[in-house]
C-alpha cells in the first residue's frame, strides 16, 4: 500500500456535474447460444430481433432521453445504452416495457454486467434491476469536467468509453481514486480531445466507474498509446483491474488492437438503431 498525500481538485474537476437527475444504463447482452464461424446462432438473431423491438418502444417511453441499441464487433452480443431522466423513469419502465419482454428476451438471451451512473442513485432502482436477474454496479458521481459547456460531439466520429475498475487486494479505493484524479487533472489540458471525464464511486464496491467522451478514434487512440491512459497504467494496474470496458462508437482497428495488447476487457460496438430527445442530454451532450 502506497502513502497517499491528498491533492486538492483542479477548479475543473472540481466544478461538480449539470447532469442533474439523469442516470445512464450500459449493458451487454449475449444470446444463449452462439453459432458458428461465418452464421450467427437463432438465438443471436433473435436477440437482434428482441431489442429492436424493445427500443421501438423505449424511444416512446416517458422519461426516456435517449436509448441506443449497439451491435458488438467481432462477437455475438449487443451493447445498450439508455439515459433515463430520474429514478420514477427507470422504475416506470422496468414495470411496463422491460417487464412485457422480459420473458422473450431471457428465452434467447442473458445479460451481461450493466454500468448505472448518475449523481444519486437510490436502492429502488438496484432492486428494479435486480428483479430482473441483472447484475450492476451503480456508480455515483466524485468528480470529473466537460468541455464546451456540455455542447455535444459528433456522435458520427465520437467515442464514448465506460468502464469499471475494482481494487486488488493490495490496493485501496483511495488510492484508486488518486491516480484517476491524476489522469482527468493532466488530460484537461494534455488531451484536447478528451471532452468528457468523470469518475462515480461504485457503491459497496472496492471500484470505480470511470466514463469518458473523445472527439475522434485518434484522440482516443493518442490517450491510450501517448497520453494519460499510458502515463498512468502501470500506477493504476498495481492496484486494480478493469472489469470491463464498453465502447461506443467508430473504434479503429488500430485500437481494437492495441487495447489487445493493454489486457483490456473491451466490448466494442457500431451505433444501431438509436434515438436522442430534441435538445440532447447532459449526461452525453446537449445540441
Amino acid at each position: 500500500m502506497m502513502s497517499i498525500i491528498q491533492e486538492p481538485l483542479p477548479s475543473y474537476l472540481s466544478k461538480g456535474s449539470k447532469i442533474g437527475k439523469e442516470i445512464s444504463i450500459t449493458g451487454k447482452w449475449v444470446p444463449t447460444k452462439k453459432g458458428g464461424l461465418f452464421r450467427k446462432s437463432k438465438e443471436s438473431q433473435e436477440m437482434l430481433r428482441e431489442w429492436e423491438e424493445i427500443h421501438q418502444g423505449a424511444r416512446k417511453h416517458n422519461g426516456i432521453l435517449s436509448t441506443e441499441i449497439n451491435h458488438a464487433i467481432g462477437e455475438e452480443a449487443v451493447l445498450v445504452h439508455h439515459i433515463f431522466q430520474d429514478a420514477d423513469s427507470i422504475l416506470n419502465y422496468f414495470n411496463t416495457t422491460a417487464s412485457e419482454h422480459f420473458p422473450s428476451l431471457t428465452a434467447v438471451a442473458k445479460p451481461g454486467i450493466h454500468l448505472i451512473r448518475g449523481m444519486k442513485l437510490s436502492d429502488d432502482i438496484k432492486n428494479a434491476l435486480s428483479s430482473k436477474n441483472v447484475t450492476g454496479s451503480f456508480g455515483e458521481f466524485l468528480f470529473g469536467y466537460v468541455k464546451n459547456d456540455y455542447q455535444g460531439p459528433d456522435p458520427k466520429k465520437a467515442i464514448q468509453v465506460t468502464a469499471k475498475w475494482t481494487c486488488k487486494e493490495e490496493g485501496t479505493i483511495e488510492e484508486l481514486i488518486y491516480w484517476w484524479q491524476r489522469v482527468g487533472a493532466d488530460a484537461y489540458d494534455l488531451e484536447q480531445g478528451l471532452l468528457r471525464f468523470e469518475v462515480f464511486r461504485v457503491i459497496g464496491e472496492n471500484a470505480l466507474i470511470i466514463h469518458e467522451t473523445f472527439d475522434t478514434s485518434d484522440e482516443l487512440q493518442y490517450h491510450l498509446s501517448k497520453g494519460t491512459a499510458e502515463k498512468y497504467k502501470k500506477d493504476i494496474d498495481k492496484i486494480a483491474s478493469p472489469d470491463n470496458y464498453f465502447f461506443r462508437g467508430p473504434v479503429s482497428w488500430v485500437i481494437r488492437t492495441y487495447s489487445k495488447f493493454l489486457h483490456l476487457p473491451a466490448t466494442y460496438s457500431n451505433q444501431g438503431s438509436h434515438f436522442t430527445v430534441k435538445g440532447g442530454t447532459m449526461s452525453e451532450g446537449i445540441f
